[in-house]
């Protein structure tokens, strides 16, 4: 028996939970009409496969018609969402996998125009600025209905498998009822004491019991510090934990610190990248010690070292890893087998949720697998035939098909006219703030080296260098330079640098500079922020309609907060038609695309953010000497069979680009070029 802490069993009343590691209810956005079908049964299925003692799944599912999904929910209030369930919750435990799932009413975290326009509930007057719809004020007729709603879909999971549920009291309606930030009712449901306040999830857990027995798990993961002036407060969530524990109906306590109602909120209670990791962690340990009860937590623990302390410490009885197991889904295998540093690891980018927030699907910036379980594998099997492999470029996409290749049993060497890897990612970590990302090339190049993969670093590859090599299959992904010409005059502005030269320090930044940002991505805002952090007068200018419609809310607020105190101005609708140098200075014409208006304004600096342009001249130098002459076959890459085009008899190789060699995209798409497509070699 292992002596891990981790990997020690915990008994949950009558449910063994194989060991220590969870992963906590999230909505990866998978449903399909509202039900968990294939593919969300295959999601939590590998992690299941891998050793997870217990899947918490749905954030949340919605137990009625007047919460409809934003997140593309599980529908929990349809009967047809049992078979569905059964599914999934077999699907984990045919490998000792434990499943739950969180229930809720999203209250006035939701809106109205959508699936039978209802209009939507609270306990308070005002809208969730996060999500904007104006609530009705629940009447008690509602309240009735809502409970009942819940002992249903209790029902309906515990028909389906399920070993338990997880009422949702953070930010959703029964939070909105128990804080006295959201509570604008009167009688006995007001906000006059506590005990009414806490009346509404305490009918609904008193409801679900009744209906679905002492057998079953049910527990809370629910706000315990709202970490706001007027809100619940520590002391006071730690009394609200005595109660839950009081009543005897609760079977876990799962904690929450701070509130969701806006992105700086949540991005605070859900930390990305260059925020502390685990900073709830040391309350959740308060909560536990002042109950006794099993107690579970999740909020950015990463890393394995930080997951043991928190059980080793008594400080957490099952500790959630929910992004670090979409990065990785064999965390617990790999714990077992010694293999730590194999782990690949969650950097915080938080390109998860920022999906979800664009109504897209989770997906990992760097494991282009999750998700994709059906179509994708996380294990690279070994080729049946040896190949030799050329790939041009050590950015993260390069660095993918070489770790792929390599575990396919190929002989592989890459090429890299820097002297470092990590391509425009190196770029993107001299940020402090968003250092955490060279974990992506780290990680890689690991296990490249544990591969006898051969590199070339400070090789400028021409096509005799790779011909020279006999190679069987080619890849370029040397990436792309920057883009510094403007959509109404084609062609490179002399007068302008790019993005990049900030951020690298190739350029200092002037004294009054504009950054007119076409691609609305990260590098626009990160010039931003070196500019204005040097003492810069800042202009950021996008001709749509919101400033860095790629950046969503969790990862904007870090910018916001770095920016929003500095001398920095935000322009939309305004498109950059020109720019002249006149002395010193530069003068830009600045139009709309909404009207003829037209301006001109000076600048000491003009900065371009206009995504890249394909570095390709070794691709269409080596396509005439390929056998696919650099074709694709899209319907053998989107169904995982091996590429098989010949347009060339005398061709040596096949020739493929990936990543921004074929057009600017982003870091995860060059990964899933790679992934996708060496899978198969």
């Amino acid at each position: 028996m292992s002596k891990d802490p981790l990997l020690q069993p915990f008994q949950l009343r009558h449910l063994t939970l194989k060991n220590r590691i969870m992963t906590t209810s999230h909505e990866p956005a998978y449903p399909e009409d509202g039900m968990p079908k294939e593919r969300y049964a295959a999601y939590h299925a590998e992690r299941a496969r891998a050793g997870v003692a217990l899947a918490m799944t749905a954030g949340s599912a919605s137990v009625s018609k007047d919460s409809p999904p934003v997140f593309n929910n599980i529908l929990a209030y349809k009967d047809e969402v049992v078979p569905w369930i059964r599914q999934l919750t077999d699907a984990c435990h045919d490998h000792g996998c434990a499943v739950m799932i969180q229930l809720t009413h999203l209250g006035r975290r939701t809106t109205w125009n959508t699936g039978d326009w209802l209009p939507s509930v609270s306990s308070s007057r005002h809208r969730e600025p996060a999500h904007r719809a104006f609530p009705k004020l629940v009447e008690d007729w509602d309240i009735e209905r809502v409970i009942s709603d819940f002992a249903d879909a209790a029902e309906r999971m515990q028909a389906g498998g399920m070993d338990g549920i997880e009422l949702q009291v953070y930010g959703h309606l029964l939070d909105q009822f128990w804080s006295p930030l959201t509570n604008d009712l009167s009688g006995p449901y007001g906000p006059q004491t506590l005990e009414s306040r806490m009346r509404m999830p305490l009918d609904v857990l008193s409801a679900v019991r009744k209906r679905v027995g002492r057998d079953f798990i049910v527990g809370l993961r629910y706000t315990a510090d709202e970490a706001q002036k007027g809100g619940i407060t520590p002391q006071e969530g730690i009394e609200i934990s005595k109660r839950l524990s009081a009543t005897g109906m609760v079977d876990f306590l799962n904690v929450i610190r701070g509130r969701v109602h806006t992105d700086p909120a949540m991005t605070d209670v859900i930390p990305v990248q260059g925020m502390k990791s685990a900073p709830h962690l040391d309350f959740a340990g308060e909560v536990r010690r002042a109950t006794g009860m099993p107690t579970f937590h999740a909020a950015r623990i990463p890393d394995v070292a930080t997951a043991r302390h928190a059980v080793a410490d008594g400080l957490l009885d099952m500790v959630g890893m929910t992004r670090a197991h979409m990065a990785d889904p064999h965390i617990v295998r790999k714990i077992a087998e010694g293999r730590e540093d194999d782990i690949r690891p969650c950097v915080g980018a938080t390109y998860c949720l920022d999906r979800i927030y664009q109504a897209g699907d989770a997906l990992c910036i760097h494991n282009a697998a999750t998700g994709r379980e059906l179509t994708m594998p996380h294990v690279i099997a070994r080729a049946a035939t040896p190949r030799r492999i050329v790939i041009v470029g050590a950015g993260p996409g390069g660095l993918e098909a070489a770790r792929v290749a390599a575990e396919r049993g190929h002989q592989v060497t890459v090429f890299e006219a820097a002297a470092d890897p990590g391509g425009q990612l190196r770029l993107t970590a001299q940020s402090p703030r968003r250092r955490e990302m060279i974990g992506i090339i780290d990680w890689r190049m690991a296990q490249c080296a544990a591969r006898d993969v051969t590199f070339h670093f400070g090789r400028w590859a021409e096509a005799a260098d790779v011909t020279d090599l006999n190679p069987d299959v080619v890849i370029i992904a040397t990436g792309g330079i920057p883009n510094t010409g403007l959509f109404e005059a084609p062609g490179e502005q002399p007068d302008v640098i790019s993005s990049w030269d900030i951020i690298s320090g190739a350029v200092k930044p002037a004294e009054n500079l504009l950054i007119y940002d076409e691609a609305g991505d990260h590098p626009g805002l990160q010039a931003a922020e070196v500019a204005a952090s040097a003492g810069s007068k800042v202009e950021v200018m996008t001709p749509d309609r919101v400033f860095a419609p790629d950046i969503m809310g969790m990862n904007l607020v870090p910018y916001m907060r770095a920016l929003q105190d500095k001398d920095v101005q935000f322009t939309v609708t305004r498109r950059l038609l020109d720019v002249k140098r006149q002395g010193n200075a530069l003068v830009a014409t600045i139009g709309t695309d909404y009207s003829n208006h037209s301006y001109r304004a000076r600048y000491d600096q003009v900065v371009v953010n206009y995504g890249t342009l394909p570095l390709d001249d070794l691709y269409f130098d080596l396509k005439p000497l390929s056998s696919n002459g650099g074709a694709v076959d899209y319907e053998a890459l989107i169904a995982g069979r091996p590429q098989g085009i010949r347009r060339n008899d005398e061709g040596a190789f096949q020739l493929f680009r990936i990543g921004d060699a074929v057009s600017a995209r982003n870091t995860h798409a060059a990964i899933y070029d790679a992934l996708r497509l060496v899978k198969d070699l």
